[in-house]
């Protein structure tokens, strides 16, 4: 998948030639790029969350707010939304810290470039390549202890939206 995205958004492609023309951005070998790589990379991650989200709406709240007289964008920013915020926040969620510990793609695309693209996981990789099991068992630590703790605040944050009844907390 890395190969193809590189492909895709090197200066010799229509897209990538495309915002170096109008943009003035390359988007391989730099950070921008390597947020448009991972967008697309992790896009997949974020639809599961959010379908469930949007299938959990009450249709009934959506009619009633038809009939109060809100046209779509206000029913989709008013009343769709805000009703969907923990499926939203998890989506987020899931999506980073996939992004965060994702090898291929960001190695592809971004290179290991120092201050520029240069990502933990990409380090891991590096510290072990280099033998030095002691700097790769911290990175690797610390990723992991800041995985479970973003998990824990999803769940727990979803916990308590769960517990959430008609806007009274049970």
């Amino acid at each position: 998948m890395g190969f193809y995205i590189l492909v895709s958004l090197s200066q010799n492609s229509p897209l990538g030639a495309f915002f170096e023309e109008y943009f003035g951005l390359a988007l391989v070998f730099n950070f921008t790029g390597l947020v448009v790589a991972s967008c697309f990379y992790s896009l997949p991650f974020m639809v599961q969350p959010l379908q469930g989200g949007f299938e959990s709406i009450n249709k009934n709240i959506i009619e009633a707010s038809y009939i109060a007289g809100k046209g779509k964008i206000q029913t989709i920013i008013r009343v769709i939304l805000p009703n969907m915020k923990p499926a939203i926040l998890t989506a987020i969620i899931i999506t980073f810290a996939h992004t965060v510990g994702e090898f291929g793609v960001v190695l592809m695309v971004g290179g290991s470039i120092p201050d520029e693209t240069k990502v933990a996981s990409v380090a891991i990789y590096e510290m072990v390549e280099i033998m030095d099991y002691k700097g790769a068992h911290i990175y690797s630590a610390l990723m992991v202890l800041i995985s479970f703790l973003v998990l824990v605040g999803v769940y727990s944050f979803n916990h308590q939206q769960n517990k959430k009844i008609g806007g009274i907390v049970s």
